[in-house]
């Protein structure tokens, strides 16, 4: 048993691509060693912006191949056959078997056993594997032909302490590697792993990135605890910084208060996306001017906290400038300004999108009984900020600063709050609008820039959706549904279309509406999955969707799936099943046809007439429900017709032999089925022990 151990050293790699480099590499060394049947113990890939380390434990140092018995073709086959098998395998006639088969007597070649080198497998491997890695961004250097992620300077490559030499472009694989990564002038040599990372640690450096996780998070907690203060929960932040050092260390910095006055969301991204520093934030959760940066080595002169303590206090100087001058500029007259500013070739400019969505919003201002004034004012402005200097520069604000913009300017609170909010939700679990007016704006731009690029056939694909129109679907999916409330979404996408051509954009795409409500409808089944509904509930509530009714239908969904295991749909499932079953076997064996058609004055049977009561009074239940609607008490509801259905089907002989009295008992059963479906397709639904 014998130790693998990779490193690549290349000038410094973005966080970005550290991770998907580690996993691929590894993953892709995980599959040649199992092809090959070469067992090891333990793997793992590690990395710091300069190096990626792939490690296996315990590798077997060769592995035998046994011999096998390889069919070539019938013996009564021509030369030719014969001669073909001969030369792919490279054997003479004396090495050849003749067995007997099912299918006849056929020519055979035993192999001989053979042992393999685990080293000599690798030398060929590694070249090609690094060969094959595709990177997502890569780049050429120098008058070499290698293209790689950044500069590669030199590849350690030891196999049970010993070098696997191969060739890599113009790199030759060798047991050392620079220690230097500043200078590039010392090399050390290193034959296993254990004092490769136990060398670099003495120097500060943790090729473990697992382990400066741990130590990051353990200095954030020492300075924030001692201070009361907390950082927010930015998980992509700190996994990019965590590839960005390799030597970190935790310093606490300041800014000027001044700078305090700013709009907090641009204090945060200034710090954030343009620097990688961690905001800071008091116990009543509003932000100070202290912030956390991860060094790359130590301060013994506090030279890394001033330099970036400057750094910020001058972009911060540049967003106080921009913030004192776009927040004066009157919102109203830059409305104008949206004519030059285009939205999307084929749909005009931002102007034209605001002029639609004034229209649309209108629309909404009905279903919400609020005001339409309002709506269409908050539809003009609602894309002004775009024309803003701070936007400019920070792109991630839009909405966010006309939402401050307008306040500034003393526009109505509802209306302020309705820009701030208009592109909410921006996935399956960020906040969403809850006011009227901006739910109203929320689901005016989304529809919008839905109908628009659909219209235009910039579709999703399976693989690629470059204008997130799956996440726009589903914004509107999330903000009906969790604000308890249905829309006419239909309506609203056909006046969207027919806004567009009153303005002259014509589209291409002659299947619009059917293809944005499949889409719309794909999008709701992904949302109910994420809500861990059980699927075969999902289908029976999209067999009858409707984009006019995704709160009811989840709603009932919802409901069904919470009890679909209790006694309650256990009920339910049983006496709609049981009828269900029994119809569609009966229906099989009749000539007639089942038309609605149940005639109470021939039942025999108490039975029946008790079956018949009960239906009617389901039926008259759901017929006096309004948009209140309980669905739990619903199904309670239809579960309270177990025993009538029951003892009818116990006592009632359905296939009776009178044609007349074994219609109208299908056409009971038939009566039943459609008033349970009146709820949900419960057809679609599998048993329990299914």
């Amino acid at each position: 048993m014998a130790e693998f151990f990779l490193e690549l050293f290349s000038e410094e790699i973005p966080a970005g691509l550290q991770k998907n480099l580690r996993e691929k590499l590894l993953e892709e060394f995980n599959k040649f060693f199992f092809e090959k049947s070469i067992k090891s113990k333990k793997s793992f890939s590690l990395s710091t912006p300069n190096r990626l380390v792939i490690v296996f434990e315990d590798l077997d140092k060769a592995i035998k191949i046994p011999s096998e018995e390889i069919k070539g073709p019938n013996i009564n086959s021509p030369d030719q056959a014969l001669e073909g098998f001969m030369r792919s395998n490279k054997i003479e006639k004396k090495d050849l078997l003749k067995k007997k088969t099912e299918k006849g007597e056929f020519y055979f070649y035993k192999t001989k056993s053979k042992s393999l080198k685990t080293n000599d497998l690798l030398m060929e491997f590694v070249p090609k594997l690094l060969e094959n890695y595709k990177w997502k961004r890569s780049m050429k250097w120098g008058e070499y032909d290698l293209i790689w992620g950044r500069p590669l300077k030199s590849i350690l490559t030891v196999f049970d302490r010993k070098v696997v030499n191969f060739e890599f472009h113009h790199l030759s694989s060798s047991n050392s590697t620079y220690i230097d990564t500043d200078f590039e002038e010392k090399k050390r040599v290193f034959t296993d792993f254990k004092s490769y990372e136990k060398y670099f640690k003495k120097q500060g450096i943790l090729i473990d990135q697992n382990k400066r996780e741990e130590l990051i998070k353990k200095e954030f907690s020492k300075i924030l605890n001692k201070r009361k203060l907390i950082i927010e929960r930015n998980f992509k932040l700190f996994d990019e910084v965590i590839n960005l050092v390799d030597n970190p260390n935790v310093l606490l910095c300041s800014f000027d208060k001044k700078f305090l006055s700013i709009p907090k969301e641009i204090l945060i991204l200034t710090m954030q996306s343009h620097q990688k520093y961690f905001p800071v934030f008091n116990d009543k959760n509003e932000i100070t001017n202290e912030f956390l940066i991860v060094a790359n080595k130590k301060d013994q002169k506090g030279l890394i906290k001033i330099g970036n303590e400057r750094v910020v206090e001058a972009r911060l100087s540049d967003a106080e400038f921009f913030w004192n001058k776009d927040k004066t500029q009157n919102l109203v007259k830059k409305v104008s300004e949206l004519k030059v500013m285009n939205f999307f070739k084929g749909l005009g400019t931002y102007f034209d999108k605001v002029q639609r969505m004034r229209k649309l919003g209108g629309m909404i201002s009905d279903e919400l009984l609020i005001s339409k004034e309002k709506v269409e004012l908050s539809a003009s402005i609602s894309k002004t900020d775009l024309t803003s200097d701070l936007v400019g520069e920070f792109p991630e604000l839009q909405g966010i600063m006309g939402g401050y913009f307008s306040t500034h300017q003393g526009f109505d609170k509802d209306i302020s709050q309705a820009l701030t909010e208009q592109y909410l939700p921006v996935g399956i679990d960020s906040n969403y609008p809850k006011k009227p007016f901006s739910i109203a704006l929320s689901i005016t731009d989304k529809i919008d820039t839905l109908v628009g690029f659909f219209g235009i056939n910039e579709k999703p694909t399976s693989s690629k959706d470059p204008f997130a129109l799956r996440r726009i679907a589903l914004g509107i999916i999330r903000t009906i549904i969790e604000n308890k409330k249905d829309f006419r979404v239909n309506d609203l996408l056909v006046y969207s279309s027919s806004l567009y051509e009153d303005q002259g954009h014509s589209f291409t795409n002659q299947n619009l509406q059917k293809e944005l409500y499949n889409f719309l409808k794909d999008r709701f089944k992904y949302y109910m999955k994420e809500k861990q509904i059980r699927l075969d509930i999902i289908d029976a509530s999209i067999s009858s969707f409707s984009c006019n009714k995704l709160f009811s239908s989840f709603e009932k969904a919802k409901s069904l799936n919470k009890i679909i295991n209790n006694h309650v749909g256990l009920d339910i499932t049983s006496s709609f099943k049981r009828a269900s079953n029994i119809l569609e076997s009966e229906m099989k064996n009749v000539e007639f046809e089942i038309t609605n058609t149940t005639d109470p004055g021939i039942f025999k049977t108490d039975f029946e007439k008790n079956l018949y009561k009960k239906i009617n009074e389901i039926k008259n239940y759901y017929s006096n429900i309004n948009n209140d609607e309980n669905y739990e008490y619903s199904l309670s509801i239809l579960a309270g017709a177990k025993k009538e259905v029951f003892e009818f089907l116990d006592n009632v002989k359905v296939n009776e032999e009178n044609e007349t009295l074994r219609k109208n008992r299908l056409e009971l059963i038939n009566m039943l089925c459609k008033t349970f479906q009146n709820f949900i397709n419960f057809q679609l639904l599998k048993a329990n022990n299914e």
